[in-house]
């Protein structure tokens, strides 16, 4: 059974969280107990395939599934989309470090790794919720998030998906991805604003009872493709269990030992799934959260203090160019000892005040679990050219951020020489300025566009561009629409007719 961060909805079944999306009190579901990967199953982890582990992992959170209906999920997701067999494979590079690639699926993003089976998940969760009404999916996008669920949305029966996005906020890549989306039940709108922005007007019309109740007596229930929505965040625990399964079918580690993980994230739920893998049983030793320029959640790992009232940078990183981390509620909920009148109390807080200080166990509780670092633009830049010239691999900028704030973190800490784990979010030619001014020199890529940027990396570097990359410049722009940030429930309702 699932329940709410703020403590303010009764126990729900899984079909009935992920067809929510968000509590009706503003909080996030969290399972009433964080599950323990089988016994009996380690000994078999490190040749168990990606859909064996996925399989597993569900079935012990999705109770009210049947195995018929997991298993369906499972290999409508991870199949001939992917276009590596491991779904999600490790690269050795130098000094021990493992780059976990989560973007070998059809949008080139690790978004794909849930959004491949959220759909699967929320159909089979409005059957056995809504009835005969339709689901209206609000999204509220950074770049990647948006292609993907649009790509995962697209065509599915009793679904409208409608993303919001930063106008100016996403690369001309990520901003084409979304507006060349095909399907009848696909809308994309740009939002004057930044993602915050986005974030908070989608959470506003979700704790909307009025326009709620309007919308349900028009046969429309709203529900979340967002990282909020824990269908969303499930799958994303997977691939920490298949990463650690490879390091030790490798032989690597011996099953049992521990390994570190790093991950650049902005709104939280990547690392909180290596957190949730690690509750579970996974022997993580070094979690490490690694930031850009926007370094919101390196500071409150370093001193307990959130505070969103700060300077709002974009950098070459977007996806992580984040000040409210929507899934650090769900982490504070588990410092606070599940203690959801604390935890309504300090986002009561942010929201009104824009900062909270978290209590002095959290914050030992906090560190005790995860450190903080972050990289800056040139620093981010650098690491790419760098790691290029060392090892002949091609980061993209978010990667890169983690791989600089792991050097930097181990610059001043011994961590034993343990393999270490880097989640690489994003295929390179996504965000293909910035890797290739990285490797070929500050402002090398000043006279071309993003197209012709492609084709000259490829050829440079022998990397064939992502199939979900190539030819965007071809197709038709299918979205246009740009609206203020007070517009947003009112073109919810104009889409909706």
């Amino acid at each position: 059974m699932y329940i709410s961060t703020r403590g303010g909805s009764a126990p729900i079944s899984a079909s009935a969280a992920i067809y929510k999306g968000i509590a009706a009190d503003g909080g996030l579901f969290v399972p009433e107990e964080i599950m323990a990967f089988p016994d009996e199953l380690w000994p078999k982890l490190p040749e168990m395939s990606y859909k064996e582990l996925a399989k597993t992992i569900f079935r012990l959170y999705l109770d009210d599934f049947s195995e018929e209906e997991i298993d369906r999920v499972v290999d409508k997701a991870y199949g001939e989309q992917f276009d590596d067999a491991e779904i999600a494979p490790l690269h050795a590079i130098s000094g021990n470090r493992y780059i976990l690639e989560l973007w070998h699926g059809p949008t080139a993003a690790f978004k794909d790794m849930a959004l491949q089976a959220l759909p699967h998940l929320l159909t089979i969760s409005m059957e056995k919720q809504a009835g005969a009404k339709e689901v209206v999916i609000l999204v509220a996008t950074s770049g990647d998030t948006g292609k993907a669920a649009l790509e995962g949305f697209a065509d599915v029966d009793k679904t409208k998906i409608i993303v919001f996005y930063p106008n100016g906020g996403v690369s001309n890549i990520q901003r084409l991805q979304m507006a060349t989306q095909t399907g009848k039940n696909t809308f994309v709108v740009a939002l004057e604003g930044n993602f915050d922005d986005c974030q908070r007007g989608v959470k506003e019309i979700f704790g909307d009872k009025e326009f709620n109740d309007f919308l349900d007596k028009k046969g429309y229930r709203l529900s979340s493709a967002n990282s909020i929505n824990w269908g969303r965040l499930l799958p994303q625990i997977v691939y920490y269990f298949k990463a650690y399964a490879a390091l030790c079918r490798d032989k690597v580690v011996a099953l049992g030992d521990s390994f570190d993980v790093v991950v650049p994230t902005g709104n939280f739920g990547n690392i909180l799934a290596a957190y949730y893998g690690k509750c579970m049983g996974l022997p993580i030793s070094t979690l490490l959260c690694a930031s850009n320029k926007n370094k919101v959640l390196t500071d409150v790992i370093g001193d307990g203090h959130y505070d969103k009232r700060r300077e709002f940078f974009r950098t070459s990183s977007p996806s992580m160019d984040i000040l409210v981390s929507s899934n650090f509620e769900r982490f504070v909920f588990e410092l606070c000892d599940r203690d959801a009148n604390q935890v309504k109390s300090l986002f009561t807080a942010l929201d009104k005040e824009g900062h909270y200080q978290l209590p002095d166990d959290a914050v030992k509780k906090m560190q005790s679990i995860m450190v903080g670092e972050y990289a800056g633009e040139e620093e981010t830049l650098a690491m790419i050219g760098e790691v290029k010239g060392t090892d002949g691999y091609i980061l993209d900028p978010h990667t890169a951020v983690a791989v600089k704030a792991l050097a930097k973190y181990d610059a001043g800490h011994d961590r034993g020489g343990k393999a270490c784990v880097i989640d690489s979010t994003a295929n390179p030619f996504k965000f293909n300025k910035a890797v290739y001014d990285g490797i070929f020199g500050e402002n090398a890529s000043a006279d071309m566009d993003e197209f012709e940027i492609s084709a000259s990396l490829s050829e440079k570097t022998g990397m064939t561009i992502h199939r979900g990359l190539a030819d965007l410049d071809l197709k038709p722009v299918l979205h246009k629409s740009v609206v203020k940030k007070d517009e947003m429930k009112e073109v919810v309702a104009e889409i909706l007719k």
